[in-house]
């Protein structure tokens, strides 16, 4: 019984200590701008793999911009698209998180019972779907792994509450703008800009910056489907709402 108290005891430092590190690099990034995050890293790792291993062409693109070299139109659309709620929420939006919950459920019963119904036939996963604020996107991407496990969407939440309670919503969404993927390689705002309209991110229209947004929970899909219907139908929807989103 020692033992098995001292283990836990261990175990527990060592959360603790975790904990503290998250929350000391979290500090940081109020003067100082990440150069990457972990999924910037796992990406390039990937990419640079396949590059090495089949005749894929290494592309990799990113580059910081202040907050105030990214268009107004770009913030309006993205949170427009991505969170509605990223003012008022303290990081994590529990109303969103019990929305897509049930809807997750309703969509794993349908897809039970078709398999019941067409037992010889494949059914295809239903698509899951997400309650995330950019907030917590932003810790995922930062800090940890993009696997879908309970204990680390918990650390997600922790994390999402420690980047509210020691950052400026200002911050947190000029972090999320220079590190969100948006295509093969392609990371953060300017990076966006340059790969789709030839422009800087501070010159972008309403128009593409709704673009941009729309792509951001698919970007490898919509980078090669930019002729897409509902790309464009999207787009019109969240240019429509823009106007209503105040910035911080």
């Amino acid at each position: 019984m020692r033992s098995l108290g001292r283990w836990l005891l261990w175990m527990v430092l060592a959360g603790v200590a975790l904990q503290m590190f998250f929350a000391l690099r979290i500090a940081a990034m109020v003067v100082i701008d990440p150069a990457s995050t972990a999924f910037m890293r796992s990406e390039a790792w990937r990419v640079g793999q396949e590059s090495m291993t089949t005749d894929k062409t290494w592309r990799w693109s990113h580059q910081w911009v202040a907050g105030d070299q990214i268009s107004s139109n770009l913030k309006r659309a993205v949170i427009a698209s991505e969170d509605a709620g990223f003012l008022e929420h303290g990081g994590v939006d529990w109303e969103a998180i019990e929305t897509a919950w049930q809807k997750n459920e309703k969509r794993q019963q349908q897809a039970e019972k078709r398999a019941a119904a067409r037992p010889d036939k494949p059914v295809r996963e239903p698509k899951v779907v997400g309650g995330s604020t950019i907030t917590q996107q932003l810790a995922k991407n930062l800090m940890l792994s993009g696997e879908r496990q309970f204990l680390r969407k918990g650390q997600e939440l922790v994390l999402a509450v420690a980047l509210e309670a020691l950052l400026s919503k200002e911050r947190i969404l000029e972090i999320y703008l220079n590190s969100v993927e948006w295509g093969e390689g392609v990371f953060g705002a300017e990076a966006a800009a340059q790969r789709y309209f030839k422009k800087p991110a501070s010159k972008l229209s309403a128009s593409e910056a709704a673009r941009l947004a729309v792509m951001l929970p698919s970007p490898k899909f919509f980078e090669t489907r930019q002729g897409s219907a509902y790309l464009a139908r999207r787009t019109g929807t969240i240019v429509a709402r823009m106007g209503d989103v105040q910035l911080p």
